[in-house]
């Protein structure tokens, strides 16, 4: 794939104030491994899960309402759409849509050959090598947030690097979604896990970006599981009902351990996955036309041994390339996929795994991948060294994605005309106008002789990192924020705060 002209370099060792962090415009072709006839037999299986099968809509009975009034049958809780239904009222999501940050230079485009990465979500725990595997508390979430924001590889910041234990689950979204506001001006994630808490979020947001920006553009997105096998309970259709009703983004993705969530076979998990995706992104049609979707996919395999979830393994990994065929069929953005790992250090397993894992979900497309960078455990624990070595890895995939140059300067004529046969390029004019820029450096990898790595203390790729990212958080200034929204922001929080109960469940 031509391009006619590149930017690539390496991240400085000790940048000073965030660095630039433009997500990935994609040239390199979306890797396609299914065809036609599988396409359509895997999204026929959808259909008859969608109008035969039918999905439990539980918990909230203006949502069953809504399914009726928009033609499908409702019987109790269980929700059936007519073949074509969920289509057609998919039709209305935008494929394309821009989430604006804080710092609009930071915006991002989440769709087409766009692709953004963010942190791991979710783990209570957190690990490193200086205070080994704990529960996460708020000092080692606003360190993450920091880093996310000083590493250019993450485009945005998610919401739950990990969950502050230390704090009243009743009052934490608070804490976390204004440490995003402040410590980071990347795009982040609000709550989700009750309404009152999406609520607050969106107003949060509202207060950050004025009415006028929060009412014409999606500013913050909620991201929710369905409980797979085929159930979307309240917490799913309230989340779409804040986040959506607001006109703000919502990404809904189907959970699913092949054998235990879904079917033992690939196929039929990722048609489920469909189905329960689609039926999500109908509802939030029916809620707000137009209101930004992204449709989620998280399929993975399992040990029938043991039960225990198991990633980078080649099931899911085509799963990775074949919902990203279906998302693009349907004109849907995608999540799916992240630097996963069942390994509990950042050791030569989470090496290979996160590895297959993250590469498959790049070349399939996915335009907002999270869980890219920091997952241990199978999602239970936020390595900060991983953090690191993950976003180095995802810097190399975002320059892959650049393509190849084939301009007239990277074709190079004049360095024959210059270099004799037998001669080398290494001091010619056009290497000395491109060595700054023509590979992408690793920010971690050492490459140097033996001598010289035992000179420099013999460290390994964790010791590394580990220095990294204390570097990083030295180098770190908070991006500057108007007075009085921050005045504001801390003003809603106390009344919220005043309001709500401490609750540690």
């Amino acid at each position: 794939m031509a391009r006619t002209s590149r930017s690539r370099s390496a991240a400085p060792d000790r940048p000073m104030g965030a660095p630039p962090s433009p997500y990935v415009r994609r040239v390199l072709p979306f890797f396609d491994v299914l065809d036609e006839e599988s396409l359509r037999r895997l999204e026929d299986q959808a259909e008859f899960i969608m109008q035969d099968i039918g999905l439990e809509f539980r918990d909230d009975p203006l949502a069953l309402e809504r399914w009726r009034t928009a033609g499908a049958d409702v019987d109790e809780t269980r929700v059936r759409a007519p073949r074509g239904l969920v289509r057609e009222l998919c039709k209305t999501a935008p494929s394309v849509f821009t989430q604006v940050a804080r710092n609009p230079e930071r915006s991002v485009v989440i769709g087409g050959s766009n692709q953004v990465f963010a942190p791991v979500y979710g783990p209570p725990f957190v690990r490193d090598l200086d205070g080994g595997r704990r529960y996460g508390n708020m000092a080692d979430f606003e360190k993450l947030v920091k880093l996310c924001q000083m590493l250019p590889s993450l485009h945005h910041t998610g919401l739950v690097v990990t969950e502050p234990c230390d704090v009243p689950v009743s009052k934490r979204h608070l804490d976390m979604v204004f440490a995003h506001m402040r410590y980071s001006d990347k795009p982040h994630l609000g709550a989700i896990t009750e309404k009152s808490r999406a609520q607050d979020s969106v107003d949060m947001a509202r207060i950050l970006h004025g009415e006028a920006v929060f009412n014409s553009s999606c500013v913050i997105m909620g991201n929710v599981n369905t409980n797979s096998p085929l159930l979307v309970d309240r917490v799913v259709t309230e989340a779409i009902e804040v986040y959506c009703g607001a006109g703000q983004g919502i990404v809904v993705v189907p959970f699913i351990l092949s054998g235990a969530m879904g079917p033992v076979t690939s196929a039929a998990s990722i048609a489920q996955a469909l189905a329960e995706a689609l039926m999500c992104c109908a509802y939030s049609q029916i809620v707000r036309p137009g209101a930004p979707f992204v449709l989620g996919n998280f399929l993975s395999s399992m040990s029938l041994k043991s039960g225990a979830p198991t990633f980078g393994m080649p099931e899911p990994v085509l799963s990775n390339y074949v919902i990203g065929q279906l998302a693009r069929r349907v004109g849907l953005p995608l999540r799916c996929g992240g630097s996963l790992t069942a390994s509990k250090t950042a050791d030569a397993q989470a090496a290979y795994e996160s590895a297959d894992s993250a590469h498959s979900t790049v070349m399939a497309g996915a335009n907002f991948m999270l869980h890219a960078a920091g997952w241990l455990e199978g999602g239970l624990c936020t390595g900060f060294e991983k953090l690191v070595m993950d976003a180095d890895r995802l810097s190399a995939y975002q320059s892959l994605m650049g393509g190849l140059d084939v301009s007239d300067e990277a074709l190079a004529r004049s360095a024959y005309e210059e270099v004799e046969p037998a001669g080398h390029f290494l001091g010619c004019s056009h290497t000395m106008r491109n060595f700054q820029t023509a590979f992408w450096e690793s920010s971690l990898s050492d490459s140097e002789n033996v001598e010289s790595w035992e000179e420099r203390g013999a460290k390994d790729m964790e010791r590394r990192a580990y220095e990294r990212w204390q570097s990083l958080l030295e180098d770190y200034e908070e991006p500057p924020m108007a007075p009085e929204t921050l005045e504001a922001l801390t003003a809603f929080i106390a009344r919220r705060k005043q309001e709500l109960p401490d609750a540690w469940y």
